[in-house]
């Protein structure tokens, strides 16, 4: 604070001091300039302008002689009067106006437009920052007060307050949002987080805000890892594992939160009693991404699938390498939320597949439950479940389930 201080003191000293200069300056020479000067410094002026003109042939010889005679008679008259006060003097009203309303100004406009809080000591900056959101959620609340109707404003205010971390006031805040946030995956995710959290579990209310948030998008990272919680309360540990599943090849390899969640997954398959070689780091290249099959998805393994066929174009070779990851993925006609996927590496096509319950991404979903299937192929670089520009495709085709000589051909790019 103190160097703060001193830095804008400098400043505005600085500042007077150009603005007030040439008050100064105007008064030192007043200081010197009497009135008979004055009048001296003006006669002469005249008189070179009269010898300019004689000069140049502007003005007449006997014109020029009237007009030398009179300046010359107002010389002589001006030294014979008493020499004058100085005429110029520094306004000094002016000069203290200026010297209060520049600091005044400069204070009040560091108050209105700066960060007042920033003059403490620096570990309070964070501090600042938060106070700075703390007013503006608070003006906002006062806003949506005069505007219950703002269901755009209220999920906005609902975001605020779960930042500041304020549940119960971001639970009031959603149910005020109402339809406004009934397709938005991650609002309701949110909506859920501070329901449970205010609530102390996920029975009821929480619950069902996380089955409406997987509805509107069933890939919101969020969504999913809340409802493989809401599983785990429940002691429904087959649940949480292919809950959590679906969650893992959507976090990028190597993340943090990757990391956690395969560490929640062995200790949900260590309470299961669930034996089996621990996941495998994942890496880009890596098919290891889904989750090994619990027992009662392994057992599902009979039931009727699709099988095939996979190759690549000829123009689609140079395209791919052998680290690439294929997936070949079934869903229901018209939906995104594939029912089974099958991931292989690039270096077996062309090769054979088989999709069935196995390979299920819900056990509530089962292919063997569907009388036809889209299924298509794809080829990327990451491996990753959302489809990325560059990633290979194939044509998808709706076929029956029990279809056993399905062809699908990569022959195109993602843009």
């Amino acid at each position: 604070m103190t160097g703060f201080v001193v830095g804008a003191l400098v400043t505005l000293a600085l500042t007077l001091a150009l603005l007030l200069r040439p008050f100064y300056l105007r008064q030192s020479a007043a200081a010197t300039a009497s009135q008979r000067q004055l009048n001296t410094a003006i006669l002469r002026e005249q008189l070179a302008k009269l010898e300019q003109d004689l000069a140049e042939g502007t003005l007449g010889v006997e014109d020029y002689g009237q007009a030398r005679a009179e300046l010359q008679r107002r010389v002589l008259q001006d030294t014979n009067e008493a020499d004058a006060a100085p005429t110029l003097r520094a306004p000094r009203r002016t000069m203290l106006a200026v010297g209060l309303t520049v600091p005044a100004v400069a204070l009040g406009m560091y108050m209105l437009i700066g960060s007042p809080a920033s003059m403490t000591e620096a570990a309070g900056g964070a501090h600042a920052g938060q106070q700075d959101l703390v007013i503006m959620v608070e003006a906002l609340a006062r806003k949506l007060e005069k505007e219950p109707d703002n269901q755009q404003g209220w999920a906005m205010l609902a975001r605020s307050y779960k930042v500041l971390g304020r549940s119960q006031e971001a639970e009031l805040a959603f149910e005020h949002a109402g339809a406004f946030i009934d397709n938005d995956a991650q609002a309701l995710a949110n909506y859920a987080d501070v329901a449970a959290s205010n609530a102390g579990g996920f029975k009821g209310k929480p619950a069902m805000l996380i089955a409406k948030a997987l509805k509107a998008d069933p890939q919101n990272a969020m969504a999913l890892w809340l409802s493989g919680t809401e599983a785990m309360s429940r002691d429904d540990y087959n649940g949480a594992l292919t809950t959590w599943g679906r969650l893992l090849p959507l976090l990028p390899p190597g993340s943090e939160d990757e990391k956690m969640l395969r560490g929640a997954i062995e200790e949900v398959r260590a309470k299961a009693g669930i034996k089996g070689a621990p996941l495998a780091a994942a890496s880009p290249a890596s098919p290891t991404a889904m989750p090994a099959p619990t027992p009662a998805r392994t057992a599902a393994a009979a039931g009727p699938g699709v099988s095939g066929t996979v190759e690549l174009a000829p123009g689609m070779k140079d395209k791919t390498t052998p680290s690439d990851i294929v997936m070949v993925i079934a869903r229901l006609p018209g939906t995104r939320v594939p029912l089974a996927v099958l991931r292989a590496s690039a270096s077996e096509l062309p090769m054979k597949f088989k999709l069935d319950d196995s390979m299920a991404m819900n056990p509530q979903a089962l292919i063997s439950t569907a009388k036809e299937v889209e299924i298509e192929a794809r080829v990327s670089k990451t491996g990753m479940a959302k489809a990325e520009a560059t990633d290979l495709l194939s044509a998808p085709q709706t076929v029956k389930v029990g279809a056993g000589d399905v062809t699908l051909r990569v022959a195109q790019v993602r843009n």
